[in-house]
C-alpha cells in the first residue's frame, strides 16, 4: 500500500516517521459566526477525536504550495497563504501513534498553525481524512472532551515552540 505513492512507498514512510519529525500546516478555519471547523479523524494518529483540517509539507515543496494544496485537499477550496494568517509553531507527539498503526514508533509534528476567515460557504468537504465534520465555537471546543488537546492548545495560547 502507497501512502504517498508519487513521493514514498509505505515502508519508506515508515522509517521517516520513525526517525524524523514531519513539517505540517493545522488551519484555523472560521466562518462568519466565528465558529472553527473541526473533522473527526477517521486515521491514526489522533483517530476518532475532532482535529483542525491539516496535512503534511512535502518535500521540496514551498510553504505556499503546500498551503494551497492542503486547503485544497481538507476544504475542497484551494486558497493562498496570502488569505490566511499565521498563528504559530507548534508540536505535536503522538506516542505510539502513527499512520500505520502500528506499535513501537510515534510521530512528532512540527505544525504551522494558521487562521482562515472564510466569507462564503464551503463546498462539500472530503472524507478521506475524517468521517464527519462540524463547526464549534472556541469555548464549545475547548469544553468538548472529544476535541484534541492539541487543537485545543491553539485556541489556549499553548505553544510549545
Amino acid at each position: 500500500m502507497d501512502i504517498l505513492p508519487h513521493l514514498l512507498s509505505a515502508d519508506v514512510f515508515k522509517q521517516v516517521v520513525r526517525n524524523a519529525p514531519l513539517v505540517s500546516i493545522d488551519l484555523l478555519i472560521y466562518n462568519g459566526n466565528q465558529e472553527i471547523l473541526l473533522g473527526q479523524r477517521s486515521n491514526m494518529p489522533a483517530r476518532n477525536f475532532w482535529f483542525v483540517p491539516g496535512g503534511r509539507i512535502y518535500k521540496d515543496e514551498s510553504i505556499r504550495d503546500a498551503f494551497s494544496r492542503i486547503t485544497l485537499g481538507e476544504t475542497g477550496l484551494r486558497l493562498n497563504s496570502e488569505q490566511a494568517v499565521f498563528h504559530g509553531v507548534y508540536e505535536h507527539f503522538h506516542a505510539n501513534q502513527n499512520f500505520a498503526d502500528e506499535e513501537g514508533f510515534g510521530t512528532h509534528y512540527v505544525v504551522l498553525a494558521f487562521e482562515v476567515k472564510l466569507t462564503g460557504d464551503l463546498p462539500a468537504l472530503p472524507m478521506e481524512q475524517h468521517t464527519l465534520y462540524r463547526w464549534m465555537t472556541v469555548p464549545e471546543l475547548l469544553r468538548d472532551e472529544q476535541v484534541h488537546p492539541y487543537t485545543k492548545n491553539y485556541f489556549n495560547d499553548t505553544r510549545t515552540f
